[in-house]
Order: C-alpha cells, then sequence, then structure tokens
C-alpha cells in the first residue's frame, strides 16, 4: 500500500510539473505498477474503461467532420449574434454544455461543445482557454443531476434501485437534480467575476456556410441513442463505446462513397487525440493499482468510522472529503466502494440513506473539477486546447475549476442538508 501509494504521488508530480510528458508519467508508472504486482497483469482488461475510451474514439471522429461541415461556425454565428459580450458567450456555452451533459456521456459533451467555443474564439481572435475549460467543468458539474449523466449516477440508481424520476422528486422529497441545479446556477455569479474583464462589445457579422447536415444529424442521432440506452437493463458495458463507434463507422463509410476516395477518413482517424486516450488509460491502470493496494477501502473505513460520532459531521467529512478524493483518483471505484459502507452507516444509526447517497454524489462527482485530471472530461477540455496550440497549467486550470467546485458543491451540500437531514 505504501509503494502504492508514493508512486501515485509520483505520478501526479511529474504530470504537475512535466506536463509535456504526462502521458509517459502515466503509462511509466502504470507499468511500475504491473512490474511490481501491485496491480495483477490478469487485472488489466477489467481495470480499463473500454466503454469510456470508445465513445471518446467514436465522439471525436463525428466531431472532426462536424467541424469540417462549419455547422460550429454557424451555431457560432447565432451565439454570437444574440451576445453582447465575450462574457455573456461564455456564459452561455457553459450552461448549454451543462444541460446536454445531464443527459449524456461528460466527455461526450464537451467533444461537441468545445469545438464551437474554438470556432467562437478564432473569429473573435482571443484565446479560446477559458471558454473550454468552463465548457469542461460545467459539463462534469452536471453530470450528476439526472440517471443518465454520469457513471456515478447510473451506479448510485442500479445500487439503491432508483429510476429516473427519482433524481427528480423521491419519498415526496426534491432528489439531487434540484441540489445540482442549484449549483450551476451559484456559478453564474463566479464566471461573472472571473470574466469581468470581457464586457468588451462584440461586433461580428455571421459568413459562415455550413456545407453538409448529415455530422449534426448523426451526433443528434448519438445523444438520443445514448439517452435511450440508459434505460436498458442488464445491457452490456460497452453498449455507448459501441453506439458511437457505430455512427462514426457509418459517417466514414457515407464519405468515402460520396467522395470517391478514403482521403477524409484518413484525415478523421489522424485527428483523433490519442494523446488524451493514452493519458486515460494509464490512469485507468494506476488507479485499478491504487484500489487493489487497498488504498480506496482505507479511506472508506476512515470516513465511516464517523459515523457514530455526528451525522452533521458525518455528512460533511462524505460531501468534502469526496470533493478531495476524487479530485486526484477516479470517482468510480471510490464511489463503488463507499455505497456499501454508507448504507452499513445507515442500518446501524438510522440515518436517512439518501442523505448519504445524495451527499457521496455530490462531492464526489463536482470534485474533479479541482484538477485538469480529476475527470475525463477536464481531461478532454484540455487536449482540446493542446491541438489548438494552448497548454493549460495547474494554476490557470485551479483558477476556473477551484471557484466552481466550491460554490457548486456549497449550493448543493447545504441544500442536500436541508432536504433530507
Amino acid at each position: 500500500m505504501k509503494i502504492a501509494v508514493i508512486l501515485f504521488i509520483l505520478m501526479y508530480v511529474l504530470i504537475i510539473f512535466l506536463p509535456k510528458y504526462r502521458v509517459w508519467a502515466a503509462l511509466g508508472i502504470a507499468a511500475l505498477f504491473l512490474v511490481l504486482g501491485i496491480l495483477p497483469i490478469g487485472e488489466v482488461p477489467a481495470a480499463i474503461n473500454w466503454n469510456a475510451l470508445m465513445m471518446m474514439s467514436g465522439t471525436m471522429i463525428l466531431v472532426y467532420y462536424f467541424i469540417e461541415s462549419g455547422m460550429p461556425g454557424k451555431i457560432a454565428d447565432l451565439l454570437l449574434g444574440k451576445s453582447k459580450n465575450l462574457m455573456m458567450v461564455t456564459i452561455y456555452m457553459s450552461l448549454f454544455s451543462g444541460l446536454i451533459s445531464a443527459f449524456i456521456d461528460n466527455v461526450a459533451t464537451v467533444l461537441i461543445v468545445a469545438p464551437v467555443a474554438v470556432a467562437i474564439c478564432r473569429q473573435l481572435k482571443v484565446s479560446p482557454v477559458s471558454m473550454v475549460l468552463s465548457i469542461a467543468v460545467s459539463s462534469n458539474l452536471q453530470g450528476a443531476a439526472t440517471l443518465v449523466g454520469d457513471t456515478t449516477s447510473i451506479m448510485l440508481g442500479s445500487y439503491a434501485n432508483m429510476d429516473f424520476l427519482d433524481f427528480f422528486w423521491m419519498k415526496g422529497r426534491p432528489g439531487i437534480f434540484f441540489a445540482v441545479e442549484l449549483g450551476a446556477a451559484l456559478t453564474i455569479p463566479v464566471m461573472i467575476f472571473l470574466f469581468r474583464k470581457d464586457t468588451a462589445p462584440i461586433s461580428h457579422s455571421g459568413t459562415s456556410k455550413v456545407k453538409t447536415i448529415l455530422p449534426t444529424f448523426l451526433l443528434l442521432l448519438m445523444i438520443a441513442m445514448l439517452i435511450g440506452a440508459s434505460f436498458i437493463k442488464n445491457k452490456p458495458d460497452v453498449t455507448n463505446g459501441l453506439i458511437c463507434l457505430a455512427l462514426a463507422a457509418l459517417m466514414m463509410i457515407v464519405d468515402a462513397v460520396q467522395m470517391h476516395s478514403i482521403e477524409g477518413t484518413r484525415n478523421a482517424l489522424k485527428n483523433v487525440d490519442y494523446q488524451t486516450l493514452l493519458l486515460l488509460l494509464g490512469l485507468f491502470l494506476v488507479i485499478e493499482g491504487v484500489t487493489e493496494a487497498g488504498v480506496i477501502d482505507r479511506l472508506a473505513d476512515l470516513i465511516g468510522s464517523l459515523g457514530d460520532k455526528s451525522t452533521f459531521i458525518l455528512y460533511t467529512v462524505i460531501v468534502w472529503g469526496s470533493v478531495l478524493i476524487s479530485a486526484f483518483i477516479d470517482n468510480i471505484p471510490y464511489v463503488a466502494t463507499m455505497l456499501p459502507v454508507l448504507t452499513e452507516i445507515c442500518a446501524k444509526t438510522g440515518i436517512e440513506p439518501c442523505l448519504l447517497y445524495f451527499g457521496l454524489l455530490t462531492g464526489a462527482t463536482l470534485g474533479g473539477n479541482i484538477t485538469p485530471i480529476g475527470a475525463s472530461a477536464n481531461i478532454t477540455g484540455v487536449g482540446i486546447l493542446r491541438r489548438e496550440g494552448y497548454n493549460v497549467s495547474f494554476p490557470e486550470f485551479a483558477r476556473i475549476g477551484i471557484p466552481f467546485t466550491f460554490v457548486a458543491v456549497m449550493g448543493g451540500y447545504l441544500l442536500n442538508w436541508f432536504l433530507w437531514s
């Protein structure tokens, strides 16, 4: 366990201070976990979230065609025509990404919305860093709003036998949806403050043209199919990934047939962000190694030991402890470990389970916004910026991520306590 913790910390130190080599840092530490036997080789296939990697790959291909079609530029024209200044555009884009991510995967949301932000900033000749990061953290924030918005929400729904409507209204009380939306509303003043200098009037005349609507149609179809698939019980774990890859393959086939050439297909495959995929691959292995070493179990036991002292203290530690933990490790194994711990605590103490369940989901889902590698959506957003020539540092990300996280978690933390304590 000590070696696992030391290697885990070393990986983060390397990622923070040597961001250009972050992929090699993650893969190198993952290799050490395998060599040292911390992560058994036989556990490697199960440790990798193939569904997430497949979803990202398929969506990246569709987004390439979406960008090439000119649709992001057209959407940018429409948004700029309705916005007084860059600050309002950033707020609109953030809220828009949050709305989408309440119903589909956060990474897919970033891949769809971020190109529009880049197109807007390119037209205005400004840096897209703030807007893309706001989109990423907003999409991560709203993932806990519904049963289908995030993997952790699906896990809670399955574990607690909750359906889609239970996230809105459960046991005669408002569900976690309203706590998440309160947190989202509280980020608006944060954005107004952070981007208060971006108030120069926008002078823009829309000139973008759309070559084809097929990529846009397929992206909308992907969203509809992902929502529909979320209601299917006992489906394969890679269902969402297969949907995204199938639609991407369809797009490439149609393009090759129409153009009588595979040049477009070749360019689409070249534009897949393989660095981000490899980074996630390394992180999946390292996190599974930490889990195998018992680190997450130890943390869960430590938090659970507070149940005999005070409900409020326990709830507070669960929420804010989850924020800190999920800022550095994947929230999926953490939530999976904590759900039975919380159930046992509630059985012994008589605490309403939804109070602790919703507190766990609030902290674990939103906590990933503290660091650029705390959530897949943030990794994706940073990867998009890197491809545009902008390298995002930890302090630069923290300038947006930390205030977003604090106000959003605080809103959910207080409302959940008020409704369920």
